[in-house]
């Protein structure tokens, strides 16, 4: 890849797609999606870590930017466009009102408990 836009979305998948490619994800298992929700959960456990448990906040950057390749490949491997999903997803979260709950706001399809 030359040169690649570090502000461009398709500069970004191209280099995710260059990484699965590399290492052949599609033909041994890295594309698998159970595989890769692990993953995701592992890489959550150590944002988790960076925030709740004392691991150094300077790991958080790099630790955000796997969990979000992870998600990049993920829209490789299951064959979606994740920036239209994102977009989509927005509009709907904008449409949302919010809530305190417990302190702290939520926005989410609340359901009434009637």
């Amino acid at each position: 890849m030359s040169d690649p836009n570090p502000d461009s979305w398709d500069d970004m998948m191209a280099a995710v797609q260059a990484f699965h490619d590399k290492h052949d994800f599609r033909n041994t298992g890295g594309e698998e999606l159970t595989y890769r929700v692990a993953l995701m959960a592992e890489e959550l456990g150590e944002i988790s870590s960076c925030v709740t448990k004392g691991k150094s906040k300077d790991s958080l950057p790099e630790e955000v930017a796997d969990l979000l390749i992870l998600l990049m490949g993920t829209d490789i491997a299951a064959g979606f466009d994740l920036k239209q999903a994102f977009w989509n997803k927005m509009d709907k979260l904008m449409a949302r009102e919010s809530r305190m709950v417990n302190g702290r706001i939520r926005v989410s399809e609340f359901r009434d408990m009637d």
